[in-house]
C-alpha cells in the first residue's frame, strides 16, 4: 500500500525547486498553486516574493520558469498578467498518476502521519423517549466522521452518551412497580424477536400514564420522588428496573439505527450513568485546585468573557446547591474517562449548535484543570437545525415534533417509487432492497452536503430528484458506469498513457486525482460537506465526460480500453466516497 503523490503536489515540488534555483535568496518561498480555469493550476506566490525581494514579478517569474528543466510533467508554463504562472501538465502525466492510484486499494490516499485517537461522542438518544427529527444530524454526521477519520488512519472510540439517568427515571420506576406488567411484550418466547415499534409503544405509553399520574396525584410523585433517592444511591431493585428501561429502550433505538444503515454496538453506548461514580471525585478535584468555588451553596466556575443579559458572570454550575449534580460534572467526568483511561488526543462532540455555550464552559474548564491541553484538544461539531420546507423548524401539521422512523419511511418510500419508474430488470425484492438504499441514502446527503453549522430544509421532492446535488444522481453515475463495464465484453480498462486526452477526460482525470487530497482536508477540518461537494463535481465531470466521449464505440481498441479505465476509476472513487459518507451504491438502478 504506498500512497501516490497528486499531480497538484508534484507540480508543487517542480516549481518550488524551480524558485530555489532562480532564487536562492528566496528561501523555501511558497509558489501558492491552485486549480485554474485558465490552464490545469495557477501558481501566484511570486507576486509576493517580488514584493519582499523589490524585483519585478514578470521577470522574476520568466526566471524561475527558465530554471525548471525539461520533464515529463510539466507541458507548458505561461507567464501571465503580473507574474502569474499558468501550468498546463501533460495527458501522460494525467493517465500515469491516475494509474499508480488505481493499482492500489487505496486509491493513493496516504494516512495521516500524525494519527492520534478521536473519541467523537455522536447519536445521543434518551432512554424511554422517542427519537425525533432532532436527532438525525448528529448520528448522520458523527457517524460519516467515524468512516473518515479511521480511514485516515485515526484510531476511533465511538461514543453514545445517551440520557439515561437522571428524576424523571424515579417516576418510570415507581409506576412499573405499582402496574409491573406494562413492559411486558405480546409474544413473550426465547426465539421471539420483538421490534422497535412494539418496544417504544411499551415505552411511549408507559411514559404517558405516569407523566399523567405524576401530575394529579401528590401521594404517588412522592414516592417517585423518594424512588429517585434510591436509584441514585443504587439500591438493587430499582437498579434492575432501570436497567429494564434501558434494554427497552436499545431494541428501539438499534432498530432506527438499523433503518439509518448505522453501526451502534453495545460497549460503544456510556450514558449519563456510566460516569456516576466519578462525580464526587470531579467536583472534589475542582474544588481543591481553586478551578470552581462555592457561591451560595452550588460549585460553580466563572469566566471574565461570559455574561448574562444583565451583565453579570454566567457560571457553569458543575454541583447544585442541594448536592445534586447538572450536565457539567457528568460532561466533565466523560473528559476525565476519554483522556486519561480512552487515553484520547482529540475529543469531538457532534452536538447542536444551541448548546454551543455548554460545551464552551465545559472546555475551559477541563483546560484550567489541566485534562485539556496543547497536546489534548476538544471540539464541539455543531450543527443547525433540520427546517420543513417553509423554512421554520421541522414539525408534523398538528405542531408535533416530527418521529425520526416516519421521516425515514417516507424518503424510503419516496425513492423506491424513483426506483420503480427507472427500474427495467428488477425484482421486487430488489426495487425494495434498492428504494432503502436510496431513500436513506438521500437523507443522508442532503445533511451531510450542507455545511455543518448551518440549517438546512428537508425536501423529499428534493432529496430524491434525479437531477442536481442528490446523493441519487451520484448512485446513478456510479450504476451507469457498472452497467457500461458489463457491456464492455472483452475490452478490460487499461491505461494507456501514449494517447491524447479529450478536453472532458482531462478535466475528470485531473479531478479524481484530488481525491486524497480532499479526504485530508475533509478529516482536518471535521467537514464533511467537503467530501460531498468533490463527490457530486466527479459525478458531475463524469456525465460531462460520457456525453463528450464514446467509450464502447471509441475510436482505437486502445481508447476503449483507457476510457473503460477512466470510467473504473471513477466508480472506485465514487464508491469509496460515499461508504465513507455511509452511503451505498447499488450496482444496477
Amino acid at each position: 500500500m504506498a500512497s501516490v503523490p497528486s499531480l497538484a503536489s508534484t507540480v508543487q515540488q517542480r516549481l518550488a525547486e524551480g524558485l530555489s534555483a532562480a532564487l536562492p535568496e528566496a528561501g523555501s518561498a511558497d509558489p501558492l498553486l491552485r486549480r485554474s480555469d485558465r490552464a490545469d493550476f495557477q501558481a501566484n506566490g511570486i507576486l509576493a516574493l517580488a514584493k519582499r525581494l523589490k524585483g519585478n514579478p514578470r521577470e522574476l517569474a520568466t526566471k524561475v520558469v527558465e530554471s525548471i528543466p525539461a520533464n515529463d510533467v510539466l507541458k507548458e508554463i505561461e507567464v501571465s498578467g503580473p507574474g502569474f504562472l499558468n501550468i498546463t501538465v501533460s495527458d501522460a502525466a494525467i493517465v500515469e498518476t491516475l494509474a499508480a492510484r488505481a493499482a492500489d486499494a487505496r486509491l493513493g490516499v496516504p494516512l495521516n502521519e500524525a494519527a492520534g485517537t478521536t473519541v467523537i461522542d455522536y447519536a445521543q438518544p434518551n432512554v424511554a423517549k422517542e427519537m425525533h427529527v432532532g436527532h438525525l444530524r448528529s448520528a448522520v454526521i458523527g457517524a460519516a466522521m467515524v468512516e473518515i477519520l479511521e480511514f485516515t488512519g485515526e484510531s476511533v472510540v465511538r461514543r453514545h452518551h445517551i440520557g439515561d439517568w437522571g428524576t424523571q427515571f424515579g417516576m418510570l420506576i415507581q409506576y412499573l412497580i405499582e402496574h409491573p406488567h406494562e413492559l411486558d411484550h405480546k409474544a413473550e418466547g426465547a426465539d421471539v424477536e420483538v421490534s422497535g415499534e412494539e418496544a417504544m409503544s411499551n415505552l411511549n405509553r408507559l411514559y404517558k400514564a405516569s407523566r399523567a399520574l405524576f401530575d394529579a396525584d401528590e401521594e404517588f410523585k412522592t414516592r417517585a420522588r423518594a424512588r429517585v433517592v434510591d436509584l441514585q444511591a443504587g439500591d438493587e431493585e430499582t437498579l434492575a428496573l432501570w436497567q429494564r428501561f434501558v434494554d427497552e429502550s436499545k431494541i428501539y433505538f438499534y432498530s432506527v439505527f438499523e433503518k439509518l444503515d448505522m453501526d451502534v454496538r453495545d460497549p460503544d453506548i456510556v450514558g449519563e450513568s456510566g460516569y456516576n461514580d466519578m462525580l464526587q471525585e470531579t467536583c472534589r478535584i475542582l474544588e481543591e485546585s481553586g478551578v470552581a468555588v462555592r457561591s451560595e451553596g452550588a460549585l460553580c466556575v466563572f469566566f471574565d468573557d461570559i455574561k448574562g443579559p444583565d451583565g453579570n458572570p454566567v457560571p457553569l454550575i458543575v454541583q447544585k446547591s442541594d448536592g445534586g449534580f447538572g450536565y457539567a460534572a457528568t460532561d466533565l467526568s466523560a473528559i476525565r474517562d476519554r483522556v486519561q483511561n480512552l487515553k484520547a488526543t482529540s475529543l469531538l462532540y457532534v452536538v447542536d449548535a444551541r448548546q454551543s455555550l455548554h460545551f464552551k464552559m465545559v472546555f475551559e474548564t477541563a483546560r484550567r484543570a489541566g485534562w485539556l491541553n496543547d497536546e489534548v484538544k476538544a471540539v464541539q461539531l455543531a450543527f443547525g437545525t433540520v427546517l420543513g420546507k417553509d423554512g421554520k423548524p421541522f414539525k408534523t401539521r398538528e405542531g408535533e415534533t416530527v418521529r425520526l422512523v416516519d421521516l425515514l419511511d417516507e424518503a424510503i418510500d419516496r425513492a423506491s417509487a424513483v426506483v420503480r419508474e427507472k427500474a427495467q430488470d428488477l425484482t421486487e425484492e430488489e426495487i425494495a432492497e434498492r428504494g432503502a438504499q436510496v431513500g436513506i441514502g438521500a437523507v443522508k446527503y442532503a445533511d451531510l452536503s450542507t455545511s455543518a453549522a448551518r440549517d438546512y430544509k428537508f425536501d423529499l421532492d428534493q432529496m430524491v430528484s434525479l437531477n442536481g446535488d442528490t446523493s441519487v444522481y451520484l448512485q446513478y453515475a456510479y450504476a451507469r458506469i457498472q452497467s457500461i463495464l458489463r457491456k464492455a465484453g472483452d475490452a478490460e480498462p487499461a491505461a494507456h498513457p501514449e494517447l491524447e486526452l479529450a478536453p472532458s477526460e482531462r478535466a475528470l482525470g485531473l479531478h479524481l486525482d484530488g481525491f486524497g487530497e480532499t479526504i485530508a482536508e475533509t478529516a482536518a477540518e471535521y467537514a464533511p460537506h467537503k467530501l460531498a461537494a468533490y463527490l457530486y463535481q466527479v459525478a458531475s465531470l463524469y456525465t460531462t465526460f460520457y456525453s463528450e466521449c464514446p467509450v464502447l464505440k471509441a475510436d482505437t481498441p486502445a481508447q476503449v480500453e483507457n476510457r473503460l479505465f477512466l470510467c473504473d476509476l471513477t466508480a472506485r472513487t465514487l464508491h469509496q466516497g460515499m461508504a465513507l459518507l455511509g452511503i451505498r451504491t447499488p450496482e444496477r438502478l
